[in-house]
């Protein structure tokens, strides 16, 4: 696969991270192989989470292809560039045409990124996972490399302004490869994905030296002011609800 447009993207990224000043803490990178196929599934608290997910990769010198909304790929602005990454656009109407292109693209021995919640957490904490990812890792005979990502929440997600102000932390972890076999139960998978990375936040949460009481960006169970998940599923479920009294207008 030709990548004219991915590397200086990439060098564009580096270098406002420089220009942020921003600090990372990155564990287990040397989990995500430097060659052949993986499925990596990722938290989703962020707007940012491709841009930062795409650089936990890159210790392993891999580009990752994540799979995004159909609608990124038709703005004059994000458009291109999606498609010159070669990122897979997910059509919720219609998903089994991306679910082949990615089979297809691990099955060139690419890095497919997935977020298993499919929408952004409001809570900080893992929602319910969709079963794709382990579905086309087992298809594609490929591992599944789970990956937190912590601090990107404080810099662009739902309810809250943009803060790009400088010196931020950014917490990547990626745990190890985790094997589906093509007869097991993707329900059971899918409960052992998101158990592995609900440990894996946990520990990241906790080794950040940041957390303090009330902060609207800590999760509610830690001591922080951000929703339950049971109050997150109520606003998710309102922004359903009010997307869908603007379309029928």
């Amino acid at each position: 696969m030709r990548d004219i447009l991915y590397p200086p993207v990439i060098g564009f990224a580096k270098t406002a991270f420089k220009v942020l000043d921003l600090g990372f803490t990155m564990v287990g990178t040397e989990n995500i192989p430097r060659t052949g196929g993986a499925v990596l599934a990722l938290n989703h608290i962020s707007y940012v989470d491709f841009v930062i997910g795409g650089f936990g990769a890159q210790p392993s010198k891999r580009l990752v292809r994540f799979m995004a909304k159909e609608v990124l790929f038709r703005n004059r602005y994000s458009g291109p560039l999606m498609r010159g990454m070669h990122h897979i656009p997910v059509d919720r109407g219609a998903g089994a045409g991306s679910y082949r292109e990615a089979i297809r693209y691990l099955g060139e021995g690419e890095i497919v990124g997935v977020f298993p919640e499919a929408t952004i957490s409001r809570s900080f904490e893992l929602k319910e996972f969709k079963s794709g990812a382990v579905r086309m890792a087992a298809e594609a005979g490929v591992p599944v490399i789970p990956m937190i990502l912590w601090g990107t929440q404080r810099m662009l997600t739902k309810d809250h302004p943009r803060d790009f102000s400088r010196h931020q932390r950014v917490s990547i972890t990626v745990g190890e490869p985790m094997a589906v076999g093509k007869d097991e139960d993707a329900t059971a998978a899918t409960a052992r994905l998101r158990t592995t990375m609900a440990a894996m936040l946990d520990r990241t949460i906790k080794a950040s030296p940041d957390k303090p009481a009330g902060a609207w960006w800590l999760p509610a169970s830690y001591g922080g002011g951000a929703p339950t998940p049971e109050e997150a599923d109520r606003l998710d479920a309102e922004e359903l609800r009010e997307r869908a009294a603007r379309r029928r207008k």
